[in-house]
């Protein structure tokens, strides 16, 4: 896949991008939410495919990882650690997020990485995920597009991004 048309923050300027490389996506509008536990008070389809993104980095601060898991998914960040060769793993802070993805806290989504200049973040996929749709957001909180997994990743990659994909059972 050939990136085209990216150059927005906003998520019109996700879907502008999704439309320019024919990504088949369906979103949904909605009340900006904070955290993975406010989906329940949102009336939208299929909530059982939305994921959850995780930013976190190493001890060192010099490693960084987007995990994306299922929204009903806990993970066990030393079990992750050892899982993906990384150092001992903690949630990076607002600042970081910023500085590499241009997202705030609540907009997290797989597909910051397109901000991701340098290249310096890692993308964790839960191997669950394979082979179906799942539903994140377009760099904002006020929406949630679902897509194809397959897509998503190919979008990571395609960007430079490198890309980790394994189980992430406890």
């Amino acid at each position: 896949m050939t990136l085209k048309g990216f150059s927005k923050l906003d998520k019109q300027g996700i879907y502008s991008f999704l439309d320019k490389n024919n990504i088949d996506y369906k979103s949904y509008e909605h009340p900006a939410l904070f955290s993975a536990g406010q989906m329940d008070s949102i009336n939208i389809p299929d909530k059982d495919k939305i994921v959850k993104n995780l930013f976190l980095r190493d001890d060192k601060k010099k490693n960084y990882y987007l995990v994306v898991v299922p929204i009903d998914k806990r993970v066990n960040i030393k079990k992750l650690s050892a899982n993906i060769g990384s150092r001992r793993l903690s949630f990076a802070d607002e600042a970081a997020l910023w500085d590499l993805l241009k997202l705030k806290a609540g907009s997290v989504t797989p597909l910051g990485v397109l901000n991701d200049e340098e290249k310096k973040v890692t993308v964790v996929f839960d191997a669950c995920m394979q082979n179906r749709q799942i539903g994140i957001h377009p760099m904002e909180n006020t929406a949630t597009v679902f897509i194809s997994f397959e897509d998503v990743l190919s979008i990571v990659q395609s960007h430079g991004n490198k890309t980790i994909v394994c189980s992430l059972d406890e």
